[in-house]
């Protein structure tokens, strides 16, 4: 599976935001070789990249080094992705559509970022909603927490207040597919 550059190149610049200079050197050093060699050049937006080794990898380093293990740290970097991916013109395109309309987006955006995936929107309500994903090739907790923590921040930068994102089921779980019950204000 893999995962286009726009997900990939907001990874460095969060660790560089939250740890500074020192800890993002410190997370290159400790990254497998195949992720530090693209992790040390420019990052292309419309590239493809491996899933597991430049982003499933460096992420669980990410939570071993700065989160104690703790997923967290996954769900804080996919809240920094939306930002950073939300940003300029986007933010304002953003800002003007209703919660509706971003989530009913999800089902073109997943794909974009994540190849080979599937997403439904299910029980769209004026506060609240169901997202699946119904197909993601490799399964992982990571990814789940990073796209809960996108989700998110998304609707946060779109005006919404109170949002709850909460995992119900899970493929790296042994679920059928991966849930998400999401709710604002």
């Amino acid at each position: 599976m893999e995962v286009k550059g726009t997900a990939v190149a907001s990874l460095p610049k969060f660790i560089a935001d939250k740890f500074g200079a020192e800890g993002l050197e410190k997370w290159l050093a400790a990254i497998n070789d195949t992720a530090k060699s693209v992790y040390s050049q420019s990052i292309l937006a419309s590239k493809w990249y491996p899933m597991n080794e430049i982003l499933i990898d460096p992420t669980i380093k990410l939570c071993e080094m700065y989160y104690g293990g703790n997923i967290q740290g996954a769900w804080e970097a996919g809240r920094f992705s939306a930002s950073y991916g939300l940003s300029g013109i986007l933010k304002i395109f953003v800002k003007m559509g209703s919660p509706g309309f971003i989530i009913s987006r999800a089902t073109t955006i997943l794909p974009s970022y994540y190849e080979s995936s599937e997403i439904k929107v299910l029980e769209p309500g004026t506060s609240s909603c169901t997202i699946q994903i119904t197909k993601f090739p490799e399964p992982s907790e990571v990814i789940e927490n990073r796209i809960g923590g996108w989700i998110e921040r998304a609707l946060e930068i779109q005006g919404c207040k109170s949002v709850s994102v909460k995992i119900t089921k899970s493929v790296a779980r042994h679920d059928p597919f991966c849930e998400y019950k999401v709710s604002w204000t």
